[in-house]
């Protein structure tokens, strides 16, 4: 007979590059660069609301920032190597187009198991999260641990032509280096048992133009054009796509959004601090629920969540036992709602 029991988050842990850009260094750095435009000093904190960004060192690729956080999340799962029956590459980054960057952190790890990559902009760790809680719900593996490393300074762009490009290229202002890990581990699934309680799904295709890096693909091959191989908004459309998102999650996950509004803890993903304090407007969540995370850190992509949960847990905010939501919008564009029982 298959194991029907639920997955249950074991561990969770993140990796912070200790290297860190403020935005004066950033800002400093554009000038460097030779591009005609300069923003004035103070203009990008206050646009952004973030203090600066985790930078990787040289040589640090996205499966060591992965790896760094999945041997954390191991062992305080207390797991070992080889019980790890999958193993799941969540994440914006790659180390490569071909192989997958999951053989490069099992490889890494010393993990001999199936591997894949689970790739959907700043939503891959939580479609993860949904993957392993399949797998683990019809008995196909027990214990899934799923491994994120974001490399997002490599899509700022420096040389600026104008004020408006600066525009364009904002979001690769405040995105950070980041890994971050879970395990998800079978378990009971009483009432009162903890794991993964609830997943919603969906978001609004048409909107896939509103925030890109279009280089590295078959639509832009290899291409060295600043406006395909860094960040780029299309500030309108995004706007767009994400004000119809409050709407869909009521109509899409009602049940689910109420739950959560009434959890110990909510994280939701974070881009910058207008950005936080509006989507948790919109979504009418609790503010001494939430946590604000990118104005220190920076949008560290798929990472946040996991970034807002460990920072929740050492700040003593939630114990075994609670009620966490997880909110995810990422590019694309859509979204991820995710109850989890600690």
């Amino acid at each position: 007979m298959p194991d029907t029991r639920r997955a249950r988050l074991a561990a969770t842990a993140v990796h912070l590059p200790s290297r860190y850009r403020t935005m004066g260094a950033i800002r400093e750095r554009i000038a460097a660069s030779g591009g005609a435009y300069v923003p004035p000093a103070g203009l990008l904190e206050d646009l952004t609301g973030v203090r600066g960004v985790h930078v990787r060192d040289e040589g640090v690729q996205a499966s060591d920032l992965a790896v760094a956080a999945a041997t954390k999340a191991l062992e305080a799962a207390g797991a070992g190597i080889d019980e790890v029956d999958l193993l799941l590459f969540a994440a914006t980054s790659h180390d490569l187009l071909e192989p997958a960057t999951a053989h490069i952190v099992a490889a890494k790890l010393g993990v001999v198991c199936p591997v894949f990559d689970i790739k959907n902009a700043c939503n891959s760790v939580l479609n993860a999260v949904e993957t392993a809680c399949a797998f683990i719900a019809v008995g196909r593996y027990r214990t899934v641990l799923i491994a994120c490393g974001e490399t997002l300074t490599e899509t700022t762009r420096w040389r600026l032509p104008d004020h408006e490009a600066l525009l364009r290229a904002m979001p690769g202002y405040t995105v950070s280096d980041a890994g971050a890990a879970l395990v998800l581990t079978a378990g009971p699934a009483g009432e009162h048992d903890p794991g993964v309680l609830s997943l919603v799904f969906g978001g609004n295709p048409t909107a896939w133009e509103a925030c890109t890096v279009a280089g590295g693909g078959s639509l832009h091959g290899r291409s060295t054009d600043d406006e395909h191989t860094t960040l780029r908004l299309n500030g309108s459309l995004l706007h767009d796509a994400f004000d119809v998102l409050p709407l869909a999650l009521e109509v899409l996950a009602h049940r689910e959004m109420e739950a959560v509004r009434a959890s110990a803890f909510i994280a939701f993903h974070q881009i910058s601090m207008p950005q936080f304090l509006d989507t948790s407007t919109k979504l009418c969540l609790p503010a001494d629920r939430c946590l604000a995370t990118v104005a220190e850190h920076g949008n560290c992509g798929a990472a946040s969540l996991p970034l807002q949960l460990v920072a929740a847990q050492e700040s003593d905010r939630v114990e075994p036992g609670d009620l966490v939501g997880l909110i995810g919008l990422a590019s694309g564009a859509c979204f991820g709602v995710v109850q989890v029982r600690l």
